[in-house]
């Protein structure tokens, strides 16, 4: 009995099913017995033992999760983009709740810190730590509606496109699939993603230049020499006059050799014969104006930088 149950304890993170325990030679009255209040071990969910005391880590609630939802289960939505290293969600459901994808034959329901997401159009998993997981852009669709308030869907959506977690097209056929497309906040982000904007503060940006009469700059467009050299790729760069739009996060500039590439990338530009205008997050939010009046003089008096040409398409990163 001890090894049987050690060789389960050391394959699923110390918890089994009470069918893996009973084939295992473990009798039905022996787990009953084991899950009473003070004994070694605890039922967290239907069929689902802890083969410990003590309060399960997080970790072994998203397997428990997993366990209970039943073979194929994925996890989803904050739970598995949490596991992909995705920041914008926060590292784990403020709820607690773990989300699971199950195909649409099974029928598990929702159920203590469990939630359940079904879909007919079965996804492929991927492992991330061991633990099965939906692709990033179906968890993105299913962690959609806990998501409080449009700036952190679009940190969210546009996270996942900048690092190159999925691909716009993915990511955008995930929301159809899920029936998420059609919310306003969602549609407006995946436009602004369209258009090349990369995060909250460049979506900011497009919104204050769009209530203007300025003309629409390309968005995180790639910059090359003639030769081909590749020169920078700037948060908005309006070709016909060379000016860049820079907007200063401290989200990437968290260190002195962030901050010294930025400057030298800035350096680039200028020697090329670019315009180079910056802003923060925060002025942009409380006082665009003093901006928009410095791009209106550089749009006025600048002139197409002659050895600089655009790429074609959006890139990732900087």
């Amino acid at each position: 009995m001890r090894t049987c149950t050690a060789s389960i304890t050391l394959a699923t993170d110390g918890l089994a099913t009470t069918s893996q325990l009973a084939a295992a030679g473990c009798p039905t009255s022996t787990i009953a017995d084991r899950c009473r209040p003070g004994g070694p071990w605890q039922k967290l969910l239907p069929r689902v033992v802890l083969l410990q005391t003590g309060a399960p880590s997080h970790r072994q609630r998203l397997r428990a999760a997993l366990l209970y939802a039943g073979e194929g289960a994925l996890l989803t939505g904050v739970a598995a983009l949490s596991l992909y290293g995705v920041r914008a969600v926060g590292g784990r459901s403020p709820t607690g709740a773990v989300d699971v994808l199950v195909a649409g034959g099974r029928n598990p329901r929702s159920l203590g810190f469990v939630r359940i997401h079904r879909t007919q159009r079965p996804c492929r998993g991927l492992p991330v730590e061991g633990l099965p997981c939906a692709p990033p852009a179906r968890a993105a669709a299913d962690a959609i509606p806990y998501v409080t308030g449009p700036r952190a869907v679009t940190a969210l959506l546009a996270e996942l496109v900048q690092r190159g977690r999925c691909t716009l097209d993915e990511l955008t056929g995930a929301l159809r699939s899920g029936h998420r497309a059609s919310d306003p906040c969602v549609a407006r982000t995946i436009e602004g993603l369209t258009a090349g904007v990369r995060s909250v503060a460049e979506a900011d940006a497009r919104l204050v230049l769009g209530a203007t009469d300025l003309p629409s700059p390309l968005w995180n467009p790639n910059l090359y020499l003639l030769d081909g050299t590749f020169l920078a790729r700037p948060d908005a760069y309006w070709p016909h006059a060379g000016v860049v739009l820079e907007i200063d996060s401290r989200e990437w500039h968290l260190s002195p050799a962030d901050w010294e590439r930025t400057m030298a990338r800035r350096n680039r530009m200028t020697q090329h014969g670019l315009t180079v205008l910056s802003v923060s997050p925060a002025q942009l939010r409380t006082n665009p104006t003093e901006l928009l009046n410095a791009l209106r003089g550089a749009l006025r008096s600048g002139e197409a930088a002659t050895g600089v040409v655009t790429g074609a398409g959006h890139g990732v990163g900087a």
